[in-house]
């Protein structure tokens, strides 16, 4: 009995990889994003920032040269419960605003985040859209020109190209780096050409002033990007990913700061999908919403890591009793050619996104640690399904400054 029951859990779990896998070769070509409107659009540019004094500055000048017209976009920084010198750094910049949070109870970005939007809707000026940044990160100087282009095609909510600043830095910075290129080719550009919904990835992110006004922020949770995501899904507002606008983020080069913020990280998915998950998946059931319903999978995606690492222990377990085993790997049940088609092609999306990416060469040696880094995936998991309750946001240390001339005169 418990046999069929693994079986029936490896069906599930295997169907939803099955069908992410069927989606990727959707993201196999990309239309180029065109710019047909001039500059329009009004920007208050959002920077988080916690302690970050060693790096604020060079995004703040980083923002200062960017491509669009400097009387439609104004720079707030965020200095949230700092105890250093973010916010006397950032006064020394003229025209850039430091505002000053202090609420030791309530920490983490989302609060940063609402507490920011209610000071800015009491600012003298008003703005046509909202974009967030994180202090660590670097931006593309033509950023602006994308988001005002999505905008005046309709687009309320948009994310940017999430690319790595310091992938050379360690193996675990060099495994952050791959996945994001695969997450960029192989699931956000597959839902953006088959008109699905894009997610958030917590920085880089475009909103248009209004909706925020409507909706309020609301997402304080410990993924808070992917909360709004999905409060927006719910409302049939679908955010939209914007392949050639990047964002560069810097990546933990620790294992263990890597770690920690992944359990961060896995905790609020939890805490998501337990919240929203079963409820979208009945409304996109309700609408024949394919859209809802992807959704709603990719939501549950927190469950399949920690169904991934129970349903491996078990197999393995059983493999190491005496006698012969006696649970059934759902892959026994295929014919071989499609089960090693279905592996083959899991273990290759990877690489072949780098590919499509055109990462240099000198970081593909850098796959062969990075199985370790995705199977430690499991037991955060793992541990992140016992302590999802806890809300403590843990903050990533940033002390090394980069500048973008530095990161775009690389070739990936």
């Amino acid at each position: 009995m418990f046999n069929n029951l693994l079986l029936v859990v490896q069906g599930l779990a295997a169907a939803i990889g099955v069908y992410q896998i069927i989606l990727s070769f959707f993201g196999w070509y990309r239309r180029k994003e065109r710019l047909t409107h001039k500059p329009t659009k009004s920007f208050a540019l959002l920077v988080a920032a916690h302690n970050e004094e060693a790096v604020v500055g060079a995004l703040i000048e980083n923002l200062l040269k960017m491509d669009y017209p400097r009387e439609l976009f104004d720079i707030f920084v965020i200095c949230d419960n700092c105890t250093d010198n973010t916010a006397a750094i950032t006064r020394k910049y003229e025209g850039v605003h430091a505002f000053e949070r202090t609420n030791p109870n309530e920490r983490g970005k989302g609060f940063a985040i609402e507490w920011m939007l209610k000071e800015l809707w009491k600012h003298p000026r008003q703005y046509d859209s909202i974009v967030m940044f994180d202090a660590d990160n670097l931006v593309a100087t033509n950023f602006l020109q994308y988001m005002n282009e999505d905008l005046c095609n309709g687009h309320r909510v948009i994310q940017g190209y999430l690319d790595t600043k310091n992938p050379h830095d360690s193996w675990i910075s060099a495994a952050n780096g791959i996945t994001y290129w695969f997450c960029n080719r192989l699931w956000q550009l597959p839902r953006y050409n088959l008109k699905l919904s894009n997610f958030l990835g917590g920085t880089g992110m475009c909103f248009e002033t209004k909706l925020l006004k409507d909706m309020g922020w609301g997402a304080t949770s410990l993924v808070e990007d992917l909360e709004f995501t999905v409060r927006c899904i719910q409302r049939g507002i679908y955010p939209k990913f914007n392949y050639d606008a990047r964002v560069y983020d810097e990546k933990p080069i620790t294992f263990r700061a890597s770690a920690r913020q992944r359990l961060r990280w896995m905790q609020g998915h939890f805490d998501v999908s337990r919240r929203y998950m079963l409820p979208l998946l009945w409304q996109g059931i309700r609408e024949r919403s394919l859209v809802k319903i992807d959704a709603a999978l990719y939501i549950f995606n927190a469950f399949i890591y920690l169904l991934g690492f129970l349903i491996t222990m078990a197999l393995w377990f059983d493999v190491m009793l005496p006698g012969d085993p006696h649970l059934t790997s759902i892959y026994a049940k295929m014919p071989l050619g499609l089960s090693l088609s279905i592996v083959l092609y899991g273990y290759l999306q990877c690489p072949i996104a780098m590919l499509m990416e055109r990462v240099h060469w000198k970081m593909y040696l850098k796959l062969l640690l990075f199985p370790v880094f995705f199977l430690s995936w499991w037991p955060i998991a793992f541990y992140a399904f016992f302590t999802q309750n806890n809300k403590t946001w843990s903050h990533t240390e940033h002390t090394r400054v980069i500048r973008l001339e530095e990161v775009q005169g690389k070739q990936m």
